[in-house]
């Protein structure tokens, strides 16, 4: 029984390897980078933005002009929060409050600005992005925009 189940555990890590759509590409993760990015100009706001795999794995990052010490390294802990959880680090600040011993996990961020990755389908999860250097809410906002541009989705589930 172990055995038969540890096989199909291959058999579906093998072929969720062999299906590019339910998996962050490089290519991918700097669309976000370059959506996220183009969003925060059109606002004339400055973010570092980062892109992990569900492993937390920095895939794509970029530190645009005007960011302070610290906000990369920001971006990075967002981006590794949301992708070792599976939901965005606004909604961190809401389990702390009603989930006791939650903020002494590991990777627990309060602050928006990371959002989980899900393929275009909803389907499957594929990473996180984590951006920071302006208001939480704006963050958040450019993390959206940046999965949105690649074709993305920041949510589980059908399409709506």
């Amino acid at each position: 029984m172990r055995l038969a189940f540890f096989a199909l555990a291959l058999t579906a890590t093998a072929t969720q390897a062999q299906a590019p759509s339910q998996r962050l590409t490089a290519a991918s993760a700097q669309a976000i980078v370059s959506g996220c990015a183009a969003h925060a100009a059109g606002r004339k706001q400055s973010h570092a933005i980062a892109v992990t795999d569900t492993g937390g794995h920095l895939v794509a990052a970029l530190r645009m002009d005007g960011n302070a010490q610290g906000m990369m390294e920001f971006a990075i802990a967002k981006a590794r929060a949301a992708a070792s959880w599976g939901f965005g680090t606004e909604q961190m600040g809401e389990a702390v409050r009603s989930t006791p011993g939650f903020a002494a996990a590991p990777y627990v961020v309060t602050v928006a600005g990371g959002v989980p990755v899900f393929s275009a389908d909803g389907t499957a999860r594929l990473g996180a992005v984590g951006a920071s250097g302006e208001a939480p809410a704006d963050d958040a906002a450019c993390a959206v925009a940046g999965i949105a541009a690649a074709g993305l989705r920041a949510a589980p589930g059908p399409a709506s």
